[in-house]
C-alpha cells in the first residue's frame, strides 16, 4: 500500500494549488481526481471556458463599432459557432495540461478515480477500469468542489433545459435563450450568446441581478445590458419550466401575482451551485457534513476529525477559485507549523462582462445595515480620457471609506478592465490604507486606473479634480 503524507481529493484551483504548496514544503503528497483531466470545474466547464468564450464573443461584438474608429470592414461578418467551440476547448486543454506539467515538476502522484474514504487515514480510489486501490494518508484534504444546482421542479435534459456545463458547448446559437437566475454565471454566458445574435431573457427571483454586489453595481450592469438588448424579470418567482419538443416554455409570478410564460429554444438553469460531496463517504472517516451538503470545518479549516481539512466550494464562504487557491495554501502551510491567515473580508469578487464589474470589502447596503458612519466618493469612466479614447465610456468606480478614520471599507467598481484594477483596491485594503493615502499615489495618464485615484479624491472632502 502507497503511503503519504498528504492526499488531497479533488484537482480543482483548492486542490492543485494546495498540491504544490505541500509539496513546495516537503511532503510526499498524492492528488486523487475522478475525470481525465486535472483543473476541475473552474479550468473545464467553469472559468477558463467562459472567459474564452466571452473573449471571442467580445471581439465579434467590437467589430460593430470598427466604424467609429475609422476602420471599416467590407463583406458579410460571420460567427462560426463550432470554431469558437473548438478554439475554447484548446484553451481548457492547454490549461489543463499546464496543471498536469506542473503535478509533474513537483512530484505530486496523481491518482485518477472517485477517492473516498475508507477511514480516517486510508483513501480507496475507483478507476474507470472497475480496478480499486488504497492509499494511506497522514493528512487529507477534501477539495471536491461543487456542482450546479437546480429547483425540485426542473428536470435538466441538457439538451433544451441546461446547465452552464451544457451552454459551454451549444451545437447552435439560441434564438431565444431563457436564464433562470440574475447571478454571474448566468449574465456572463448570456451576454456571449447576447453578442453572437440570440435574444436573452432573464428570470431572476430576487429585486435585481447580481445580487451579492453592491446595489449600485447592479443598477449599472442592468442599465448596460439593457441597452444592449438584454431583458430582465426580477421580483419573478419561477413556477416551471418545461421542454416542449425543439422548446422551452418557462412560467413565472411576479410580484403582484400575475403570471407571464417565456417561449424559448433553451433554457439556461443558473441557480446556484452546491457542494459536491457525492461519493466521498465522508461518515466513513468521521466527517461531518451540515444539512446544506457542507463540509464543516473551524477557522484553521479543520473538519471534526483532526487530521482532514476542507477548502474551496465544499465549505463555507463564496464559491471562487481564487478563495480555494488561498485556503489549499493556508492548509499546506498550517499542516506545515506556519501560521498563515485569510482575511475573507479582502477576497475581491468578478463579473466578466463588458464592462468588467469587480468589488472588494463591504457593500453600502452591509455597512448601513451594521450601523457603520461612512463616506462615499465616486467617479465615471466617462470622465476618464483614456475611457474616451478607447470608447469605453460606461461605469464608475466607488470607495466607501470609515467617515472617522477614513479607512477605505469596501471598493466597487464597474468598467473597463475592472477585473484587474481591483487587485490595486485589494492591495490598499490589505494595508489598511485611507482614502486620502490612495488619492495621493501617482496613478499614470491616461489610465483606467486614473478612476480609483479620482474616487479617493472624492471620498476625501469631494476632491476629485476631473468631474
Amino acid at each position: 500500500m502507497s503511503s503519504f503524507d498528504v492526499v488531497i481529493i479533488g484537482s480543482g484551483p483548492g486542490g492543485y494549488v494546495s498540491a504544490i504548496r505541500c509539496a513546495q514544503l516537503g511532503f510526499k503528497t498524492a492528488i486523487i481526481e475522478k475525470y481525465s483531466t486535472l483543473g476541475g470545474t473552474c479550468l473545464n466547464v467553469g472559468c477558463i471556458p467562459s472567459k474564452a468564450l466571452l473573449a471571442s464573443s467580445h471581439h465579434y461584438s467590437e467589430i460593430a463599432h470598427f466604424a467609429d474608429h475609422g476602420i471599416e470592414v467590407s463583406g458579410e461578418v460571420k460567427v462560426n459557432l463550432e470554431k469558437m467551440i473548438a478554439r475554447k476547448q484548446a484553451v481548457v486543454d492547454q490549461t489543463s495540461g499546464g496543471v498536469k506539467f506542473l503535478m509533474d515538476k513537483n512530484k505530486i502522484t496523481v491518482l485518477e478515480g472517485l477517492g473516498s474514504f475508507v477511514d480516517a487515514t486510508h483513501v480507496a480510489v475507483a478507476k474507470a477500469d472497475g480496478s480499486s486501490e488504497t492509499i494511506e494518508a497522514k493528512n487529507i484534504i477534501i477539495a471536491t468542489g461543487s456542482k450546479p444546482s437546480s429547483l425540485p421542479f426542473i428536470k435538466i435534459d441538457k439538451e433544451r433545459i441546461i446547465t452552464s456545463t451544457e451552454a459551454l458547448k451549444l451545437k447552435e446559437i439560441p434564438k431565444h435563450l431563457v436564464i433562470i437566475g440574475g447571478g454571474v454565471i448566468g449574465i456572463e454566458l448570456g451576454q456571449v450568446y447576447l453578442r453572437l445574435g440570440a435574444q436573452v431573457s432573464v428570470v431572476e427571483y430576487l429585486d435585481r441581478i447580481i445580487p451579492g454586489m453592491d446595489a449600485s453595481l447592479s443598477k449599472e450592469l442592468t442599465k448596460v445590458l439593457k441597452k444592449q438588448g438584454m431583458k430582465f424579470y426580477v421580483s419573478h418567482k419561477v413556477k416551471s419550466v418545461e421542454r416542449n419538443g425543439e422548446g422551452v416554455v418557462v412560467q413565472a409570478e411576479n410580484a403582484k401575482g400575475e403570471t407571464i410564460t417565456l417561449e424559448g429554444d433553451y433554457s439556461l438553469v443558473s441557480v446556484g451551485r452546491r457542494p459536491y460531496t457525492d461519493g466521498l463517504n465522508a461518515d466513513k472517516a468521521g466527517v461531518k457534513i451540515s444539512d446544506r451538503g457542507m463540509v464543516e470545518v473551524n477557522d484553521h479549516l479543520q473538519t471534526s476529525v483532526p487530521n482532514i481539512y476542507a477548502i474551496g466550494d465544499v465549505v463555507r464562504g463564496a464559491m471562487l477559485a481564487h478563495k480555494a487557491e488561498e485556503e489549499g495554501a493556508m492548509v499546506a502551510e498550517i499542516l506545515a507549523g506556519q501560521k498563515p491567515h485569510i482575511d475573507y473580508n479582502l477576497i475581491p469578487g468578478v463579473v466578466y462582462t463588458w464592462p468588467e464589474v469587480a468589488a472588494v470589502g463591504q457593500t453600502e447596503e452591509q455597512l448601513k445595515a451594521a450601523g457603520v458612519e461612512y463616506k462615499a466618493g465616486s467617479f465615471p469612466f466617462k470622465a476618464l480620457g483614456r475611457a474616451r479614447a478607447g470608447g469605453d465610456l460606461d461605469g464608475f468606480v466607488k470607495i466607501l471609506a470609515d467617515a472617522k478614520t477614513d479607512e477605505v471599507l469596501g471598493v466597487h467598481m464597474i468598467g473597463a478592465r475592472c477585473a484587474d484594477l481591483i487587485a490595486e483596491a485589494v492591495t490598499a485594503m490589505e494595508f489598511k490604507a485611507s482614502a486620502e493615502d490612495i488619492s495621493r499615489m501617482s496613478h499614470a495618464h491616461p489610465t483606467f486606473a486614473e478612476a480609483i485615484k479620482e474616487a479617493a479624491l472624492a471620498a476625501t472632502d469631494n476632491r476629485a479634480l476631473h468631474v
